[in-house]
């Protein structure tokens, strides 16, 4: 019996093992279901990197048709809680930014930078519909940032993360010294897609029903008609059905309608939503109509894929039609009676930047010299079209259009990306100097009654179109027959108006080295993204200059002091720092460079910090030999910090204790000498009793010996005046650089002409020999009997 039990135990352990391992399998089985529809479209892993004090740093992602969803986390070492954030002035404060189509700008002029509204601090993650329009903010910098996407939020193609140490118009000027913080970052970022194309949404379970279409040209267009491969396809109230269109190229409308419609009720309705990269529903759309009683027309649709979603308040049976309706190459508008250009870039030869071009129509032959302007023809129809492409990785570049007249322009001008322009629907206009678009991305440049001059600033990639609306014919014709009075100018441009003429313009790649972006590198005066903010005027960059360079002067204090004192090493050492500093500044304000930027630098740095060094080793009094070793030393550690971050605020101190370890070594270098065959000899023949009352007496001798070795008086003025340079030099920022490391010059030098006053000459009386009165009086003064 007991066997038998024993074997039905272990029948029973065995059969409780395969339903717990049988039940884990199908609760695995059931996981990995949840995500067949997904799959891992890319994946990136950027490694920890620094944003450097008012540097910048994009991330591009490319987002395929088929994506479902976006995750971003990015974590940093930035801490700012809700409470500073209204306390950190915008240049300093490290802020995140994210846009659709291109990299972001929050700093793009003076007005768009009063108007920023940074998001409130998330903490966590953003997810759902109702944060739609995370894609155009931007928000303060925090330790962890997690970001979840859907494809009904944002449509396919580049997708950019903007990471800024600071913005606003001092973000692009030039700077003397910069002593704010950088922050660290790194993101992982992962794109999932469906694994089949039939389903989409952010989940990837809504089927997506594609159309069967057919095209059809003749002399008066192009239609293509699109029909259900399901036809009589029915709806109750609860369901919801949804078409995928592709637009190929440039169209005129895109028509839906419904055909055999059956419905139960004659107050039934058929919505139809259409929405242009993502999939369309009652609550997010860009089109909405009931195509039971009439059409949804959409003018001048985009080109690319297009969704159309169909509901009904109850059952509905129908059959779904869309045409696309085109004009002949070259046309364009109502009846195609309107004139469309296809222009051709022209890569710029001179230019050292990538992507620099200009736009010509393709059939018009290249302009004679280096002109590229082309003539408007004068045409009788409203509206002139031209279509432009920037291809992939160009869109850290900026349209730059132009238009010129003999007289007063009478043209409104029109632009959108992906489809022809209207008067309703586009991205950005102008129609005179008082009405135009207000987009931090639309900058305009010195427009007139004669001519319009504006950029559009980073531009995405992709086909651009421009339109050109004519209000009225004034031109009188005896001009218009001897040749074009308009000229239109259309190019990419790296950066706006050449930086203004006060800087350089640079380029550098995103992340993942897909795509480069431009940037100007303003002088010490100007700032803002193209350089055109005067942030120091012209006077005041004088005042500054004078300060900066005038201020060197100090250096004569102890640089007279050692040549009197026939101190011809320090005489040099001082007067070659004063000289070498002013001609630093010079350069670095830019009024003249006598050598080359980084050389005057160097040179600067370091005779300053072996002129403050020199001033220690001067005050002891150790012989020629251990004061050359201790020059040696010196002159290798100032070189190499003057080579490694040589404006560092900490370089104060390690060049004040550098100094004070010299002074120390050389006391104690002259002391141990002096009293060796004291410690040798007497030191040997005391007994343990002694010992104490000789160390007493050892430090005693010291200290007197210091005592007598310095004017404290003048210690104590060295000492104030040095605090003062060491406060001045710690103090220092970007904006009040002139005015404390003006101060630094003069209190600098001046401490160390007091340090050098505090020194008191020893005389040797074995050595001595008499010249004149004065080494007399030495000598007898010294030869007095002391207690």
């Amino acid at each position: 019996m007991a066997e038998i039990s024993i074997l039905s135990l272990t029948t029973l352990m065995v059969v409780f093992s395969l339903s717990v391992s049988i039940s884990n399998s199908l609760q695995d089985s059931v996981s990995d279901d949840s995500n067949v529809n997904f799959f891992t479209v890319s994946s990136f892993r950027y490694s920890k990197s620094q944003v450097r004090p008012y540097d910048t740093r994009y991330i591009r992602v490319d987002l395929p048709p088929w994506f479902s969803s976006l995750n971003v986390a990015i974590e940093s070492d930035v801490d700012i809680s809700a409470k500073s954030v209204s306390k950190i002035s915008k240049s300093l404060l490290p802020v995140i930014c994210f846009r659709d189509g291109s990299p972001p700008l929050p700093d793009a002029s003076t007005n768009a930078l009063k108007d920023l509204e940074l998001g409130q601090l998330f903490n966590g993650s953003f997810e759902g519909g109702q944060d739609i329009e995370i894609a155009e903010k931007c928000y303060p910098m925090q330790k962890n940032i997690s970001l979840r996407l859907t494809n009904e939020q944002i449509s396919p193609g580049a997708w950019y993360v903007g990471l800024f140490n600071g913005i606003g118009a001092t973000r692009t000027q030039g700077k003397m010294i910069v002593r704010s913080s950088a922050f660290s970052y790194s993101a992982n970022i992962t794109v999932e897609g469906c694994r089949t194309a039939t389903m989409w949404g952010p989940s990837c379970n809504q089927t997506i029903y594609h159309l069967s279409c057919s095209r059809f040209d003749n002399q008066t267009g192009n239609v293509v008609s699109c029909t259900d491969s399901s036809p009589n396809s029915c709806l109750t109230g609860v369901e919801t059905k949804t078409y995928a269109l592709d637009v190929d190229g440039i169209a005129e409308q895109l028509v839906i309608t419904a055909s055999n419609v059956k419905v139960d009720s004659n107050e039934s309705s058929l919505m139809c939503y259409a929405r242009f990269g993502a999939i369309a529903s009652e609550t997010l759309h860009d089109y909405a109509g009931d195509i039971r009683k009439a059409a949804l027309v959409i003018n001048k649709p985009k080109a690319g894929r297009w969704y159309i979603g169909t509901n009904s308040s109850s059952k509905v049976c129908f059959s779904m039609n869309v045409k696309v309706i085109g004009c002949p190459m070259g046309k364009a508008g109502p009846n195609c009676v309107q004139q469309l250009y296809m222009l051709q870039a022209v890569m710029r030869r001179e230019s050292s930047t990538p992507f620099e071009s200009y736009y010509l129509p393709v059939n018009d032959a290249t302009p004679s010299g280096s002109s590229t302007d082309f003539p408007l023809k004068s045409d009788t129809s409203s509206w002139t079209y031209f279509l432009m492409n920037i291809p992939q990785g160009g869109d850290g570049g900026h349209i730059h259009f132009k238009l010129t007249s003999d007289f007063t322009t009478q043209y409104e001008v029109y632009l959108r990306f992906g489809g022809l322009p209207t008067v309703d629907d586009h991205d950005y206009y102008y129609v005179n100097q008082t009405s135009a678009s207000r987009s931090t991305f639309f900058s305009l440049y010195n427009s007139s009654q004669e001519k319009i001059d504006f950029y559009i600033l980073y531009a995405r990639e992709g086909t651009w179109s421009l339109g050109l609306r004519k209000l009225s014919d004034s031109t009188p014709a005896t001009t218009a027959s001897k040749g074009p009075s308009t000229l239109v100018s259309l190019s990419l441009e790296r950066c706006p108006r050449g930086c203004s003429s006060h800087g350089n313009c640079r380029y550098a790649f995103d992340a993942s080295g897909l795509t480069s972006y431009s940037f100007c590198s303003c002088d010490r005066t100007h700032g803002g993204f193209d350089c055109g903010i005067e942030i120091v005027s012209h006077i005041g960059h004088i005042i500054q200059s004078i300060a900066l360079i005038a201020s060197n002067a100090a250096a004569l204090l102890p640089a007279y002091w050692a040549l009197r004192q026939r101190e011809y090493p320090e005489w040099f050492l001082f007067t070659s720092s004063g000289i070498s500093s002013a001609l630093y500044h010079a350069c670095d304000v830019g009024t003249w460079c006598v050598l080359s930027y980084n050389v005057l630098q160097f040179m600067d740095f370091w005779l300053s910090f072996m002129a403050v060094i020199g001033t220690f080793v001067y005050l002891s009094t150790a012989d020629e030999a251990v004061k050359r070793t201790i020059h040696i030393v010196v002159a290798i550690l100032t070189a190499l910090l003057a080579l490694t971050q040589a404006t560092r605020a900490s370089n104060i101190i390690i060049v004040l204790a550098i100094g004070s370890l010299g002074l120390i070594f050389g006391l104690l270098v002259e002391f141990v000498t002096k009293h060796r065959s004291y410690c040798g000899s007497a030191g040997v023949s005391l007994n343990m009793l002694d010992r104490p009352r000789a160390v007493k007496e050892w430090f005693s001798n010291l200290i007197n010996t210091v005592k007598k070795r310095f004017r404290w008086d003048f210690v104590a003025a060295g000492l104030v005046v040095f605090t003062m340079a060491a406060t001045s030099f710690k103090v220092e920022t970007s904006s009040s650089y002139w005015i404390w490391h003006s101060i630094w010059h003069l209190t600098i030098y001046t401490s160390s002409f007091f340090f050098l006053c505090s020194k008191i000459a020893i005389v040797n009386n074995e050595n001595q020999t008499h010249h004149g009165a004065d080494s007399y009086e030495l000598t007898r003064q010294d030869s007095l009997p002391r207690n």
